[in-house]
């Protein structure tokens, strides 16, 4: 369908908040409400994460596989109660990218993809390099990526040449944006690595201690390295009024003070970039598209990594290029878990469905697109079919029997997000539970559940994972 005209796209202008931070391994602080500025007046439509260096141990990763990952855990159970959904992440190895989003957006987050591009060790180990988002937002396609380009002072010039080969290696399935550079919006971000060339370490440190930080400004290798490279001058940044994030000893505000003295650095940083206009014929059809940057700082409160978390906090002013969903899911009827149910919905606008995509039926609040209570396969499950209106049903077993307020939610397999969520609705509670059968089975077997053996629990934590994996192989 073509767009209405542009006097029907209303102007909006949604907050996004991104954090980068090299988190040396550690485990995740108790709290981090003062990390995401959750008590500001002014309420983000946006977060979105990037760390590096998340511990990669064997075993760990292993779990961090099959479940999430404690640093995921931490920021999804501190924003899901805020109404914020994780819509996309992508892990590799220590490199974590998250996205979350208002729910009210989430059905216009389409067209997801994710990617990633190794660079350690002649880019062969994923130690470093950067892992990508590439998504439309009310029709615009934008990427975030997060990168780890290579440590010490010398190697400046290999930083750029990793930038530049993970832009270039980088692309996409979808039609709107196969590269990185084909995007509207670039957000590139991360432990970039670049250091303060020249200066000694008294005069940075002084520089930082009377807060002269533009003193340091012209030595600082990123702000160099501009001047030489066409790939970074596509690229802007706000100012680096803020003391250097790295490195600090641990659990403290003081600079690196063992015997290696690591002179401070701007190593965390935050770029992005607007794609340029398109000549004049063809910008008439175009809408366009702003960034703005409101708050380019750091955050010295934690201290749990030698690097402190770098914040920045935007302002994108667009015009939506869409404003109603692709698919309207609702629940027929009562639900509780004594009858099968139906869902109801019709597809608003043409869009590659697939045989792979499902109904998910959800809790109010929950955490992530894979944070649902069951599912129904939009095909296997039908129940009738005409031009306007299909329905699906869900078996009784699937329903939670102790009830609570719901919604649906369709996922789009192709396009790999959600494309339409239902009002809220209230699933009936039964007044007579059911035994569960590994209860009903253990009580069989005059086993008390409270004294479960050690055997029977890897036994069924071994079936746990094998229909987890089942279920993220096939449907995300």
């Amino acid at each position: 369908f073509p767009p209405p005209p542009p006097q029907h796209h209303p102007t909006c202008t949604p907050g996004l908040y991104m954090v980068t931070w090299n988190v040396a391994t550690a485990e995740p602080p108790d709290d981090v409400s003062s990390l995401l500025q959750l008590n500001s007046t002014q309420k983000m439509d946006l977060y979105v994460i990037g760390l590096q260096e998340v511990r990669a141990a064997p075993l760990k990763f292993l779990a961090d596989l099959a479940f999430e990952d404690s640093w995921t855990r931490l920021f999804m159970n501190t924003l899901a109660p805020l109404g914020y959904i994780k819509v996309a992440s992508i892990r590799m190895q220590g490199l974590l990218l998250l996205l979350f989003s208002k729910l009210e957006h989430v059905p216009f987050i389409r067209d997801i993809r994710v990617t990633y591009t190794r660079t350690g060790i002649c880019g062969y180990w994923g130690n470093k390099g950067g892992v990508t988002i590439s998504l439309s937002f009310y029709g615009y396609m934008i990427c975030f990526l997060n990168c780890h380009l290579a440590a010490h002072m010398k190697y400046a010039t290999e930083r750029v040449d990793e930038f530049e080969y993970i832009l270039d290696s980088q692309s996409f399935d979808g039609k709107n944006a196969s590269s990185v550079l084909d995007h509207k919006v670039v957000f590139c971000f991360g432990d970039l690595n670049f250091r303060i060339e020249d200066h000694g370490i008294h005069f940075v440190r002084n520089c930082i201690t009377s807060q002269n930080f533009h003193l340091l400004w012209s030595k600082d290798q990123l702000t160099m390295m501009k001047k030489k490279a066409c790939v970074l001058q596509q690229f802007d940044e706000g100012p680096l009024n803020f003391p250097p994030t790295y490195k600090f000893d641990l659990n403290s505000d003081n600079y690196d003070s063992s015997g290696k003295k690591r002179k401070p650095a701007w190593c965390d940083r935050i770029l992005w970039r607007v794609k340029a206009k398109p000549p004049a014929p063809e910008e008439e059809d175009e809408y366009p598209m702003t960034v703005a940057l409101d708050v380019y700082t750091s955050n010295m409160e934690y201290g749990v990594s030698d690097h402190k978390p770098v914040i920045g906090v935007f302002s994108l002013e667009l015009r939506k290029l869409y404003n109603s969903p692709l698919v309207c899911v609702s629940a027929e009827g009562d639900w509780s878990a004594d009858q099968d149910a139906v869902v109801t919905y019709s597809l608003l606008q043409p869009f590659p469905s697939s045989t792979w995509d499902w109904v998910g039926l959800y809790k109010v609040g929950f955490k992530s697109i894979s944070d649902y209570i069951t599912y129904t396969w939009v095909k296997d499950n039908l129940l009738a079919f005409n031009d306007e209106l299909i329905k699906v049903y869900v078996s009784k077993e699937e329903i939670p029997v102790g009830g609570g307020e719901c919604v649906l939610c369709y996922y789009c397999s192709n396009l790999q997000c959600i494309l339409g969520i239902s009002e809220p609705f209230k699933v009936s509670r039964l007044l007579c539970v059911k035994q569960s059968f590994l209860y009903s089975y253990l009580k069989c077997m005059k086993i008390q559940a409270s004294a479960i053996s050690s055997e029977y629990c890897v036994v069924f934590l071994f079936i746990f994972l094998l229909f987890h994996y089942r279920s993220y192989h096939f449907k995300l």
